[in-house]
């Protein structure tokens, strides 16, 4: 933590105490850079992130519910992008942001694209990190088969190794001081002293009811962007997001910008050169 950044929290339509992290920065107009993580991921995926945009840009970096210090939702159901959707808006009534520019990671990106396409918010602008309108299936099972295990490690040193083995493909490149900071990000301290992942592992319950062929036309809701400013960086890696996806989304929006960032899967950290460089352009626009 830092003095420019302020933890806040709020409630949402359903009781579940929500918190985001307020980075001061921006004024003059600027939208503000709002954070959303994936799947399994809190406010502090977007630390290193948001101390670099603020001050020229307020950033508001975003638990979901059932992640990180936010509350875990009473019915499991409600762990879906449309109710994500709806906290967000009700986020930014709290924080008082009008307009914004939507930085999403996986599950976050999905929820951005939601949220802009629905109209209620303004969303001048977004970033889709390794996530599209067509989510490969050899990714999405992965994901459903790590989800809800109920490791625990005696020390955050022992988790870092035992995620390096379990993600060696992801980040091939990463040392084990990468590893550590990424177990710090991923999991907490429990009442016992044990490592545990911090989220609630009845995120699961949607995923593993939804069969493969139930994975939702996502192009309709893509398109609905056309025209507004968008920018897609895919992990050369990924297993998410293709090369082909990603041609295809160039393809249907002229204007989209697009970044690969070398030997990384699902996601980039979005602390690497390509995805540094790559969002320092797309928000040069906005920053007056």
């Amino acid at each position: 933590m830092t003095a420019a950044a302020t933890d806040r929290y709020f409630l949402t339509d359903d009781e579940v105490r929500l918190h985001y992290r307020d980075f001061a920065g921006g004024g003059d107009g600027r939208p503000a850079a709002v954070c959303l993580p994936g799947l399994t991921r809190n406010v502090r995926d977007f630390e290193s992130l948001a101390l670099r945009l603020a001050p020229r840009f307020r950033v508001l970096t975003v638990s979901f519910r059932g992640r990180g210090e936010s509350g875990h939702a009473a019915d499991p159901q409600s762990y879906v992008p449309a109710i994500y959707a709806e906290d967000l808006k009700r986020l930014l009534a709290d924080a008082g942001c009008a307009r914004s520019i939507v930085i999403g990671t996986s599950l976050g990106g999905l929820v951005g694209l939601m949220l802009g396409a629905a109209g209620g918010a303004e969303v001048a602008g977004i970033v889709l990190n390794d996530v599209g309108p067509v989510l490969e299936q050899s990714g999405l099972g992965r994901i459903r088969a790590a989800l809800g295990r109920g490791d625990n490690w005696p020390s955050f040193l022992a988790a870092a190794r035992d995620i390096a083995r379990l993600q060696r493909d992801i980040y091939p490149d990463w040392t084990l001081e990468s590893w550590l900071a990424h177990a710090k990000r991923l999991c907490r301290i429990a009442a016992d002293g044990r490592i545990v992942w911090d989220y609630d592992p009845e995120i699961a319950a949607p995923l593993h009811l939804a069969a493969d062929d139930e994975t939702p036309d996502l192009w309709p809701l893509f398109e609905a962007w056309r025209g507004r400013p968008m920018l897609s960086i895919r992990g050369e890696l990924s297993d998410i997001l293709s090369a082909a996806t990603q041609a295809e989304m160039k393809r249907r929006h002229p204007g989209l910008e697009t970044a690969t960032v070398p030997r990384v899967g699902h996601a980039p950290t979005l602390d690497e050169a390509e995805s540094r460089a790559a969002i320092d352009g797309f928000l040069q626009p906005f920053a007056g």
